[in-house]
């Protein structure tokens, strides 16, 4: 049989499959409405008479295991600066920094809570001392959570401010505060006219070391700076529930 013939033979026909008529409704497809945007979510647990003003991110990492993924805490922290930057132009962000003892034990996260000063961290790794072993001992007591100072066991007649200074600087341990920032912190929303100038904290800070009496020197002086506060032997410091945040990023 020649080619020709092949290809002139007419095709073979598929059958037919004869489809019964669907007699149920069709079900209509709707056309969904446009997404609208998520709500924000409910703030729980906010005391009364406060409002959110930012948030605290812990990152519990130290500089080998970065090194091992190719980063640094410095490329870690600039990276999510730049995120926050891209997501919302208008936030303000601080960075610092969690010191540890060298072998400090558990997991890294719970170590930079608590490095930080973390209250809820505090709260349940340190207890209360009885309020008789403060007086039986020597030394200061900053007693945060009860908004007090004991030198020697006897309670110290603080001012609000003078108080609210050195738990400033008792909550950022290590780090230099600069006048600046210690007036636009203690003196926010006073009006010019209020607020003191940065000598004007000088003047502070001499009366609450006078107060201090023999332990003067746990408020240092970082000569062109400012002013800081170390860890000190003959200081306890008493975190509770209340205690505020100090900055972070």
């Amino acid at each position: 049989m020649s080619t020709t013939a092949l290809l002139d033979r007419p095709a073979a026909t598929a059958p037919v499959r004869h489809l019964r008529a669907v007699t149920r409704p069709v079900p209509t497809v709707e056309t969904p409405a446009p997404a609208e945007a998520p709500a924000a979510p409910a703030q729980r647990n906010l005391p009364p008479g406060t409002a959110p003003r930012g948030f605290a991110l812990y990152v519990g990492i130290d500089e080998a295991k970065a090194a091992a993924s190719g980063v640094s805490l410095g490329v870690l922290v600039e990276a999510l600066r730049r995120t926050l930057g891209e997501l919302a132009p208008d936030a303000e962000t601080y960075a610092t920094v969690a010191l540890a003892p060298v072998g400090s034990g558990g997991r890294d996260v719970d170590v930079v809570r608590l490095a930080l000063h973390e209250p809820s961290a505090i709260a349940r790794t340190k207890q209360e001392e009885p309020e008789d072993e403060d007086r039986a001992g020597g030394g200061v007591v900053v007693d945060i959570s009860r908004k007090r100072v004991l030198i020697d066991g006897e309670s110290a007649a603080f001012t609000f401010k003078e108080f609210e200074l050195l738990q400033y600087l008792v909550l950022r341990e290590g780090r230099t505060i600069e006048r600046t920032e210690l007036v636009t912190s203690l003196w926010q929303g006073a009006t010019e006219e209020e607020a003191p100038g940065e000598r004007t904290i000088d003047v502070h800070v001499r009366r609450l070391r006078a107060k201090l009496g023999r332990y003067e020197d746990i408020v240092r002086t970082v000569r062109g700076v400012g002013y800081r506060f170390d860890r000190h032997a003959d200081v306890v410091i008493r975190y509770g529930h209340g205690t505020p945040s100090p900055d972070r990023f």
